[in-house]
């Protein structure tokens, strides 16, 4: 059985980079996921600092998606890693949601974004669904860390 997500409300939606699961990371608190994979497209710039700072993660987002500000010139090699940290350190610093996601087992893992056909499965369930495959990927780390 095929585990789909998207809405932070409906279940698995821990799972979504919008749940409250905030965490430390690169020496600062950060309120969602969200937050911090949007800061780091302008990583050691004031306007990271403001994304980091927004009162939601949907604000974060449309901040993030802002083409008014530079975006890093890497950032299309580096995403997928940076949005791998921020999975870990979220999964990492909240045992309650870190359960959830291992209780799975070694279902396939899909985030429903009709509207996102690279982190999500698309509209039509073409899209790469990169969120999905981070999380099991995450799956698998946790585990191993758990049997060291």
């Amino acid at each position: 059985m095929t585990i789909y997500f998207y809405a932070v409300s409906a279940e698995f939606g821990c799972f979504s980079n919008f749940s409250a699961h905030g965490f430390k990371l690169d020496g600062h608190y950060w309120p969602t996921s969200e937050h911090y994979f949007q800061a780091q497209k302008f990583a050691g710039t004031d306007y990271a600092t403001t994304i980091r700072l927004a009162k939601s993660p949907a604000i974060a987002a449309r901040l993030g998606r802002s083409r008014k500000q530079p975006l890093r010139r890497d950032w299309e090699a580096i995403k997928d890693d940076v949005m791998r940290q921020a999975l870990l350190a979220k999964f990492r610093s909240h045992a309650d949601i870190r359960m959830i996601l291992l209780a799975t087992g070694d279902q396939p893992i899909v985030e429903n974004a009709p509207g996102d056909y690279y982190w999500g499965c698309g509209a039509d369930g073409s899209g790469k669904n990169m969120l999905g495959q981070l999380l099991v990927e995450i799956r698998q780390t946790l585990r191993d860390e758990e049997h060291k």
